[in-house]
């Protein structure tokens, strides 16, 4: 009687090679514009109340200070626009911890007098426009926003036609390049452009922070000159924001 054949091993699959020159995964930041309006009951409250208010509404931001993990801005909008009259600015590595830190913001006594009359949420990514990665900002190399110490910040959504996602690669570079270039102009203007795609209604959000309003105005005046600026949709409502410290911005809601 013939012995079985031996059993054959077991196939084991192939383990992926660890490549010791790939560069490690960039870690993709969630980017958030919260807009405030106050409503007018709340400037009616007498001052001790207001002031007990604020220092609640201030404990929730100081609670969420985490040194590259998450970090919040807040600017006045008082007098600048009509229907706003603060923005927080938040950037961190997680949709949940937005949810949860502007939960918390809300569900102080001050939250119950707020208003969201606009919110934008996105997300970074490194641009494929640039025109030259080798001499790229860091930030930009990196695909993160790291925001500078200006005093305004100019932010708004921003939408492109749909035919601007029909054309060849190659012909959107070409007039990307020109919009850079303009952009280049005016060094003392720091663009922050982040991706809402399928997370917020609009195709990008975009901050410029300068410490001079008259370089922006130039700025947006001649970026309107460009080809590119044909196929863009919407890029409204635009929003004039003044920096300051949480304590000092809630000082002028009233």
């Amino acid at each position: 009687m013939s012995a079985h054949p031996a059993a054959s091993a077991p196939e084991t699959a192939a383990k992926p090679q660890h490549d010791p020159a790939a560069k490690p995964a960039v870690r993709r930041q969630i980017v958030c514009f919260t807009f405030y309006r106050v409503m007018p009951e709340w400037r009616r409250l007498p001052a001790d109340v207001k002031a007990e208010h604020k220092r609640a509404f201030v404990a929730v931001i100081d609670k969420w200070k985490k040194p590259g993990e998450f970090i919040s801005i807040t600017y006045s909008v008082v007098g600048v626009r009509g229907d706003v009259d603060m923005c927080l600015w938040s950037i961190c590595y997680s949709v949940d911890e937005i949810n949860q830190m502007r939960a918390e913001l809300l569900a102080t006594p001050l939250g119950g007098y707020l208003t969201v009359p606009n919110n934008y949420l996105s997300m970074t990514k490194r641009s494929q426009y640039q025109i030259d990665h080798e001499s790229a900002p860091e930030d930009d190399a990196r695909g993160a926003i790291r925001p500078g110490g200006q005093k305004y910040n100019f932010v708004y959504p921003f939408v492109k036609t749909r035919p601007w996602y029909l054309l060849p690669l190659t012909e959107r570079k070409r007039m990307m390049d020109e919009h850079i270039r303009v952009g280049l102009k005016y060094p003392r203007v720091k663009l922050n452009t982040t991706y809402s795609f399928g997370i917020d209604d609009q195709d990008f959000v975009v901050a410029f922070e300068s410490n001079y309003p008259e370089d922006f105005v130039d700025l947006v005046q001649e970026l309107r000159e460009t080809e590119a600026s044909m196929y863009t949709q919407r890029d409204t409502p635009m929003f004039c924001c003044v920096r300051m410290q949480p304590a000092e911005t809630l000082n002028l809601l009233g």
